[in-house]
């Protein structure tokens, strides 16, 4: 919980700090002006298109940090900010489980590889001691099953299987977690869509009269919520999807090697 604390205070910084460049990219374009204006020796045609495309990129960059905030604040505070907080949340458990997957991730050809010339030169002792020092799942479920070889091929099978499923538990944690936001994300702007209709009919009703102007503007702030929150649901979807695929290989690995693991021990067994 510290890291996914950490990560939320990290992606928090980050947004501060994204929506703080626009203004301080107003700065370069006010010295760049300046400094035209006084040197007037200088040919128009050279020093103009620069200037003129810093201007538009520092403009589009302003019109658009300017858009986002305008939508932001006519879609409410309130169902804007809990949608924007099922992104944060999203993405923190996102980016942990990018990481964990990607720190999980091994070479299992190679690890085989150590583990039989491990256990040919030093034997079940120097095998686990390879186990032991190599990080993933597929090294602790080696090591289990190295340490209960004395018991024989069937107690050795049954405890890969056993912590096999312990670790593919860990594997999908917080998976559920990413899931809820996707849909609790579209359902917050439907909530938000849902109430403001009403909120527009209510001001139909006091003013006694059918504007489209009235009705216009208020189905617009009310369909912005349905907006950020299915683009919020879009972009948690991707990451489940490739977090789901990646834990599907891992696993894949993991049952695959499993069964190489048998396979040499018997032979190792068979040697003796």
């Amino acid at each position: 919980m510290k890291k996914l604390f950490a990560l939320i205070a990290v992606f928090g910084m980050l947004l501060f700090v994204a929506s703080r460049s626009v203004v301080a990219q107003d700065q370069p374009a006010a010295t760049t002006t300046e400094a035209v204006d006084t040197t007037q020796a200088a040919p128009a045609d050279v020093v103009a298109d620069p200037i003129e495309e810093a201007a538009a990129t520092t403009e589009e960059g302003k019109s658009l940090h300017s858009a986002l905030k305008q939508k932001f604040i006519e879609g409410g505070p309130g169902f804007m900010t809990s949608i924007l907080l099922c992104l944060i949340l999203g993405l923190a458990f996102a980016i942990e489980r990018v990481i964990y997957l990607n720190l999980a991730t091994s070479n299992t050809k190679k690890l085989l590889v150590k583990v039989e010339d491990a256990m040919n030169n030093g034997g079940v002792e120097a095998a686990k001691e390879v186990c032991r020092t190599t990080r993933g799942p597929v090294a602790s479920i080696f090591y289990q099953g190295l340490d209960r070889i004395d018991d024989g091929i069937d107690v050795v099978e049954k405890s890969i299987v056993s912590y096999g499923g312990v670790q593919a538990s860990l594997l999908e944690r917080n998976l559920t977690w990413i899931a809820l936001f996707i849909a609790l994300a579209p359902m917050l702007g439907f909530m938000g869509t849902v109430i403001g209709m009403i909120q527009a009919f209510d001001a139909i009703e006091q003013a006694g009269d059918i504007s489209p102007t009235l009705v216009a503007a208020g189905i617009k702030v009310a369909l912005i919520t349905t907006v950020f929150g299915l683009i919020v649901a879009i972009i948690l979807q991707i990451f489940y999807n490739y977090l789901a695929n990646k834990i599907e290989s891992i696993v894949g690995d993991m049952e695959d090697s499993s069964i190489s693991l048998i396979d040499l021990l018997v032979k190792h067994n068979l040697k003796k």
